[in-house]
Formats: structure tokens, C-alpha cells, sequence
């Protein structure tokens, strides 16, 4: 028997109580005061000491808070985690074209887009600091030219949200570019693994 709660999108999700109660258990570890902060987000991240990359995660926060109080609660946790591990991909594109649309007029246009691909490209840098630094082919500014390319089909500067759906769908190199792929679901596996050991 599972619980039901209303995703984004309006649709009853099933939640099974024993993953529910799994979660829970981690949130009030993680969370002792019942909300997760801004600054606990960072943290939870690794990135608090990197503005770059912070000001990308303040934007992940926002999207991740729906009632706009600047915490994250249980509910938006579940969500959040439903989405990162289980959501269908148009509702992951959904999201990400939320978290794009920083002005919230429907529509990204360069700046934007620039703004969101720039901080993931250093996001990924911090991620894989341990790693050897592989350099990119294409700049941010390329990869917003080039995306706008390919996605923006009637030409008048801005994506709207079917056209970043057809396009990410169309094409497998829009797609990797425009999900915001940092790995949240490896992270929050991580973050599981590395709490059981405590």
C-alpha cells in the first residue's frame, strides 16, 4: 500500500510507506529543525565555498521550493527526490525549463540559458576536482548558439517550453546539454551510502 501526493504536473504519484518512512528518517537526520535551508542545501552539495557554482544550486533550491519561503520542507523533499529518481523524463524537462526560465515569462532566452550552462560548467569542474580536468569542445556561449540552432524553430530568440521539449527529445546532444545532468540522483545515493555508515 502506497501513499499518494500530487506531483507538478497535477498527477497522483504512488510513494511506498517503507521508502517514505526511509526517507523521513533522512530528512530529520539531515534536518533536525523540519526544513532543509539554503545553506544546508549548499553543503549538501559541496559547494558552499564556490560562488559559481552556489548561485547554480540557489537556483535548484528555488525550483525545489514550491510555496517560495525559502526553505525546503517534507513535502517538497519527497517531491524533489521523487522527481530526481523516479520522475518520467517530459517531467525532468518540465523542471529544468522552471529552473532555465529565471524572469518566469515562459520563455529562456540567451542570457538565461548562457546563465544556467555557464554555472553548470563549473559546477562540473568543482564536481570532478579529484578528477583529471578534461576541457570542453564547445564554450557556454557556443553551446547556447548551438543550441538555439537546433531548438529555436521559429527563430525569434526565445525557446519556448514545447520547443525545449521537441528539441531535447530530438536531438541526443541537445538533450545532454539541456538537462541539467550534475548526477543529483548519484549524489543523493552518495549522500545515503555515506550517512549508513554513521
Amino acid at each position: 500500500m502506497g501513499q499518494h501526493f500530487t506531483n507538478e504536473e497535477g498527477e497522483q504519484a504512488d510513494i511506498d510507506v517503507a521508502e517514505l518512512q526511509e526517507w523521513y528518517k533522512k530528512f530529520v537526520v539531515e534536518c533536525p529543525s523540519g526544513t532543509l535551508f539554503m545553506h544546508e542545501f549548499k553543503c549538501f552539495f559541496g559547494v558552499q565555498d564556490n560562488q559559481e557554482a552556489a548561485e547554480y544550486i540557489e537556483t535548484m533550491f528555488k525550483a525545489f521550493d514550491k510555496n517560495g519561503d525559502n526553505t525546503i520542507d517534507f513535502l517538497e523533499y519527497v517531491a524533489a527526490l521523487n522527481l530526481v529518481l523516479r520522475g518520467k523524463l517530459e517531467h525532468k524537462l518540465r523542471w529544468t525549463f522552471k529552473v532555465y526560465d529565471k524572469d518566469g515569462n515562459g520563455c529562456i532566452d540567451k542570457p538565461e540559458l548562457l546563465e544556467i550552462v555557464d554555472s553548470i560548467y563549473r559546477l562540473k569542474k568543482v564536481c570532478r576536482s579529484e578528477m583529471v580536468e578534461r576541457t570542453p569542445l564547445l564554450s557556454p556561449e557556443e553551446v547556447v548558439e548551438r543550441i538555439f540552432q537546433l531548438v529555436d524553430e521559429n527563430g525569434d530568440g526565445q525557446l519556448s517550453l514545447d520547443e525545449f521539449i521537441d528539441g531535447a527529445r530530438k536531438d541526443k546532444w541537445v538533450m545532454k546539454m539541456l538537462q541539467m545532468d550534475i548526477n543529483p540522483g548519484g549524489w543523493i545515493v552518495e549522500q545515503r551510502r555515506k550517512s549508513a555508515l554513521f
